[in-house]
């Protein structure tokens, strides 16, 4: 479990970024996770309930590659319930 704690959203975001997701609002995304208690959580929120805000995951124009976006999700632990995302980017595109 000490390994979470070095885990930085950051590092996330730009992992999620890097595997072809595009975030929309993602300097407030940034901001909410910062004063989050646990960030993994807080991301889960944005990710189902983000768009009311501004808040979007989207499959960038080159394309989205899943398999790697499943590894970011699994590498950075986050919750039961995480592959939410990937559906979002589905039906976004």
């Amino acid at each position: 479990m000490g390994s979470l704690s070095r885990e930085s959203f950051e590092d996330f975001l730009d992992s999620l970024k890097q595997a072809g997701v595009a975030i929309t609002g993602e300097d407030e995304l940034r901001e909410r996770l910062a004063t989050a208690q646990s960030w993994r959580y807080a991301f889960m929120t944005m990710a189902a309930n983000g768009s009311a805000i501004g808040i979007r995951f989207e499959s960038c124009g080159s394309g989205c590659d899943e398999a790697e976006v499943r590894r970011t999700l699994d590498a950075y632990h986050l919750p039961t319930g995480s592959q939410t995302i990937l559906s979002a980017l589905k039906m976004q595109h």
